[in-house]
């Protein structure tokens, strides 16, 4: 069964608008400030990926909504399987920010979620968490635990192998297992028309009987109510959120060279943070000098959290070989001894 939710891009959805109704004014409040710290936490980690102080950087500015808002409606007891563009949904779960910077960092700790967290190491490997995530919500639902699994990926995955075997599985066991897609209309530089005949992500699940949603991804309260209606399903669902990365690929693409001036300009007039900072201020939960000193708050706590990572030791070369098979294989072991020998001559450094 396939359920439309996507209208056009306004102030705030219908769907956002009647949801907006049912929540506290903190929950009203609590999205917002998200929504703002990520977006200021992006930011920050592109302008310190530029500087040198973190590796390559894939941003999320233009998918906050997404991210925060599904996110938001999950619960401790579910497991959450990321892609490597998730900061907004690990800041929005209470992933420490030092973890998340760790990650970029190439630091290993940034692969440890803290304890009590079902958060797993992000994958970079495309569509490879799909599968994954059902395999937890099979175990899940064995030991009868309450919980789903949320498998988060772009539109490129779904030319995966892996997102239809991971739909055919969760469809066929009917598993608690949520599908979160955000489309922003690139699989890095190919068009979403380029790689699907279909016209949207959200039909595939008619082929594996399986409920899917198709959802404003700008509209952050749109999602927030999506996700939690699915999530209380306990069963597989697909949800096509549609949104637009703003800036590149990543802090190595330019985006230029793929996507017009135009194309951007009408994106940024959908700004998911404009929408629902707007809405706020409209309805008089805050004002403008609060959302400065909101602000203020989160850069010192960025700042705090790069100079907490800054005092980590830098990673040894040796550190390429662990934690990938718990036996190394005879070829490996040749390339452990060849970085060896140049390490032990101070001819590289991680």
């Amino acid at each position: 069964m396939l359920i439309n939710h996507l209208l056009p891009c306004g102030a705030l959805t219908d769907d956002g608008a009647s949801f907006w109704l049912t929540l506290r004014e903190q929950e009203k409040l609590d999205l917002l400030r998200l929504l703002r710290s990520v977006r200021l936490f992006d930011r920050r980690m592109v302008l310190w990926q530029r500087q040198g102080k973190i590796g390559t950087y894939a941003p999320i500015e233009g998918q906050e909504a997404a991210q925060v808002g599904s996110a938001y409606a999950l619960d401790k007891t579910d497991w959450i399987f990321p892609s490597y563009r998730e900061q907004g949904v690990a800041y929005t779960v209470g992933i420490p920010m030092t973890s998340v910077i760790q990650y970029w960092s190439g630091q290993i700790e940034g692969c440890k979620p803290p304890a009590g967290y079902r958060y797993v190491p992000p994958t970079v490997p495309i569509a490879t968490q799909l599968p994954q995530a059902v395999g937890a919500a099979w175990a899940m639902k064995k030991r009868g635990e309450t919980g789903i699994a949320i498998a988060y990926f772009g539109d490129g995955a779904t030319s995966e192998g892996d997102f239809h075997e991971a739909l055919n599985f969760a469809s066929v066991y009917d598993l608690p297992v949520l599908f979160f897609c955000q489309n922003n209309g690139y699989a890095i530089s190919v068009p979403f028309s380029e790689q699907s005949a279909s016209k949207t992500v959200a039909e595939r699940a008619a082929a594996y009987d399986m409920d899917a949603y198709q959802v404003d991804g700008n509209d952050v309260l749109a999602v927030y109510d999506v996700v939690k209606t699915a999530r209380g399903k306990q069963r597989p669902v697909l949800i096509e959120a549609i949104t637009y990365r703003t800036g590149a690929h990543t802090t190595a693409d330019d985006a230029s060279r793929y996507r017009s001036e135009e194309e951007v300009r009408i994106w940024l007039n959908r700004d998911p943070l404009y929408r629902y900072e707007q809405l706020c201020l409209s309805e008089g939960l805050l004002d403008e000098d609060e959302l400065i000193q909101e602000d203020g708050q989160v850069t010192k706590q960025l700042d705090r959290a790069i100079r907490e990572v800054e005092k980590y030791q830098p990673n040894l070369p040796m550190g390429l070989f662990q934690h990938v098979y718990h036996q190394i294989p005879e070829c490996l072991k040749k390339q452990q001894e060849e970085v060896a020998s140049y390490a032990d001559n101070g001819s590289i450094h991680c």
